[in-house]
């Protein structure tokens, strides 16, 4: 397996063939604002390939980010539908961590909530211990895209202490645009998330 930037003729096929088929609408992020974030440098769209298969596309992951900010983002991770269910979401993770080298990566996992299905709770709880079976560490909840999170940090458990992850929480913020109204870090856990900015 290889990991790259997809390069912009790629993109749309990307865009259409994962992200629209893979991400409920809410959750999504318009293409247009991908492109621009990317055309800033604020945005990775990274593909994992296999090598053995003439580089057919088997992942992807995309990973916000700003010039000045000690802390990325992992916006959407995903692996293609024929590819799933093999263990390939962890070596996807430990691809980008190689690529990015030292930099911390934090994470946004959907909650489990009582308005959610029993099937679906499920599912989010799963994709959560999943993370944290990876190395990552929950520490606080958030809101974005109208939804609860559960916010995860791929460090060292030694490293967290009240300072630190008021530090990430910071960061974590400054990676959004100031217009992004959705965005709330941490959210309370009585406090409702606003209405998503893409609705």
């Amino acid at each position: 397996m290889k990991i790259r930037k997809l390069a912009q003729e790629e993109l749309h096929h990307w865009y259409e063939t994962e992200l629209e088929r893979t991400f409920i609408e809410q959750e999504r992020k318009p293409l247009e604002v991908i492109l621009a974030l990317m055309k800033r440098e604020e945005y990775d769209v990274l593909g994992v390939f296999d090598t053995t298969k003439e580089n057919a596309l088997i992942g992807y992951a995309t990973i916000a980010k700003h010039e000045g900010i000690g802390l990325l983002l992992l916006d959407y991770l995903g692996v293609t539908k024929a590819q799933r269910n093999k263990g390939l979401g962890g070596q996807i993770l430990n691809l980008i961590r190689a690529h990015y080298g030292d930099m911390p990566i934090v994470l946004e996992s959907e909650l489990p909530v009582a308005e959610a299905s029993v099937e679906e709770n499920d599912i989010r709880a799963r994709r959560i211990n999943f993370y944290e079976r990876n190395g990552f560490i929950p520490v606080y909840e958030m809101a974005t895209c109208g939804l609860r999170w559960q916010a995860l940090i791929g460090i060292e458990a030694s490293h967290l202490d009240e300072k630190h992850i008021r530090d990430i929480m910071e960061a974590h913020k400054a990676l959004y645009d100031d217009h992004r109204h959705d965005v709330v870090i941490p959210l309370g856990k009585n406090d409702q998330p606003p209405k998503s900015s893409w609705s």
